[in-house]
């Protein structure tokens, strides 16, 4: 492969153009994203505002710089968050001259808008389900850490395989937060696709003592609430909603739980194991007497962390493992298009 740094990134801004084109024209596709996802149509409007749709130029080198090199790419996309159809596809295409798709059987509605939008003779989605008759050097592919284990199982020898599985968020509010305003801006992270993207923070961790945790999980509940009559959760899957109600029941038994009808929050105990919530606008919260018990807090539970929270990024950015994404809260869904948004090692 020849393409130089300029030619890589020129294609990814040539996707970037095809997601402002699909953008533009939202409208046509968004009732049918809705059927596919389950999402509401505020829910698919709420998830259209993080497609990428520009990037800086040392962004995009980043991103080029991260993809490595490759003549044949073949992506598997998963059905979790739409939007983040455009990101698997720019470091494809950043990475290979040729790359193919299987998007999922779930929901292809954006990848072949994008697809379309683009018209580049490089990029084609395929039926083919098999991935051990794909003629591809690297297999790049999102979805359950099942689904990875599965492709690792089927794939020719000597193809690379590259697995952005599962992973979530979590918030850090420190001592410094406003906290009426910090627990605003954690519902705005939570609301985007119901909860089920890698970047959806369930787990929110507050610097200070129980009555000051507790205050905030009241606060949250109210921006929840209000959130909820603005973008409607949608309709959750049976699994889903069965993890639901254990997850509920159980932190109702052990802790404290404000609910209500597109959400639930609970509060835990200092120092106690985080009990993970399922999908769905669920978040745990709990107190921590300093940020360094926060994040060995989270250091239980890193494996599974792609991105962190915080009112103040700076200083939670020093302390916590360098895979994860830190960004201020209110803006955990729109990371910079600088490479996969999870930097754990695949």
């Amino acid at each position: 492969m020849n393409r130089s740094t300029d030619d890589r990134v020129a294609h990814v801004r040539r996707l970037l153009a095809a997601a402002r084109a699909v953008y533009e024209e939202r409208s046509r596709i968004a009732p049918l994203v809705a059927r596919c996802t389950g999402l509401t149509s505020e829910g698919v409007e709420l998830g259209f505002a993080s497609l990428e749709r520009d990037a800086s130029d040392a962004d995009l080198r980043a991103l080029v710089a991260g993809a490595g090199n490759a003549e044949r790419v073949h992506v598997i996309l998963s059905a979790n968050v739409f939007v983040a159809h455009l990101r698997a596809l720019a470091i494809a295409r950043a990475a290979a001259d040729r790359v193919t798709i299987r998007a999922s059987q779930h929901d292809s509605v954006l990848a072949h808008a994008l697809v379309e939008a683009a018209c580049d003779d490089a990029i084609a989605i395929v039926q083919e389900r098999d991935v051990a008759t794909v003629a591809a050097d690297e297999v790049h592919v999102y979805g359950r850490d099942e689904t990875i284990a599965a492709v690792r199982a089927r794939t020719r020898p000597g193809v690379i395989v590259r697995g952005h599985g599962t992973g979530m968020g979590v918030a850090i509010v420190t001592f410094a937060a406003e906290m009426r305003a910090a627990a605003e801006l954690l519902a705005a992270d939570v609301l985007p696709f119901d909860q089920r993207g890698c970047l959806s923070p369930r787990i929110a961790f507050v610097e200070g003592d129980a009555a000051r945790a507790s205050s905030f999980a009241q606060m949250l509940d109210e921006a929840l609430r209000e959130g909820g009559r603005r973008v409607p959760r949608g309709a959750l899957f049976d699994d889903e909603r069965d993890d639901a109600r254990r997850w509920r029941d159980t932190m109702a038994f052990v802790g404290r739980v404000w609910h209500g009808d597109h959400h639930t929050v609970a509060l835990g105990a200092a120092g106690a194991p985080p009990l993970i919530p399922p999908a769905g606008r669920h978040v745990y919260v709990a107190p921590e007497p300093t940020l360094h018990a926060a994040v060995l807090r989270l250091m239980t539970i890193a494996r599974f962390v792609v991105a962190v929270g915080a009112d103040d990024p700076a200083r939670v950015e020093a302390a916590v493992p360098n895979h994860v994404r830190v960004s201020k809260l209110g803006r955990m869904q729109r990371p910079p298009l600088d490479g996969p948004v999870d930097r754990r090692s695949s």
